[in-house]
């Protein structure tokens, strides 16, 4: 396997299995990955829409309660509408959590098919991040 980049129609993409050996696989795998990239940028931007929008939701006293932690002059007990707000962070907080996960498994898997060194991937990859970008971008501005 070379350690530079070549312009090619033959590779190994991610698994043993995914072996290109034509201008059309190549030109499909390129799709594949340029479709990788652009689901990459979609979630890191609705990630980021996901929290504002759960942070916007949340009640500011009770939000700010969380953060900075239980009063110290607290008696122990809590309202009905406390316990239901941490619930609710404690569901958004997970959701995020599992939605982060799925964005680092597809960041590898993007990493790791260009590291296979063939050029038209890369380029794939780069387009996909630019289309995706471009795509995902306009939409943390809309409410």
């Amino acid at each position: 396997m070379p350690m530079h980049f070549i312009f090619s129609d033959e590779a190994v993409l991610l698994f043993d299995f995914w072996r290109v050996h034509s201008p059309t696989g190549m030109a499909l795998s390129v799709l594949v990955v340029l479709l990788l990239a652009v689901l990459y940028e979609g979630i890191k931007v609705g990630k980021a829409k996901l929290l504002h929008k759960t942070l916007e939701s949340l009640p500011a006293t009770n939000s700010q309660q969380f953060i900075l932690g239980p009063d110290q002059d607290s008696t122990g007990s809590r309202s009905t509408s406390d316990n239901r707000t941490r619930l609710r962070w404690f569901l958004c907080y997970f959701g995020q959590s599992l939605v982060h996960v799925i964005q680092v498994v597809i960041g590898y898997f993007v990493m790791l098919a260009v590291m296979s060194y063939n050029t038209w991937i890369f380029l794939g990859v780069v387009l996909g991040s630019a289309v995706g970008y471009y795509l995902a971008y306009p939409l943390l501005n809309m409410t």
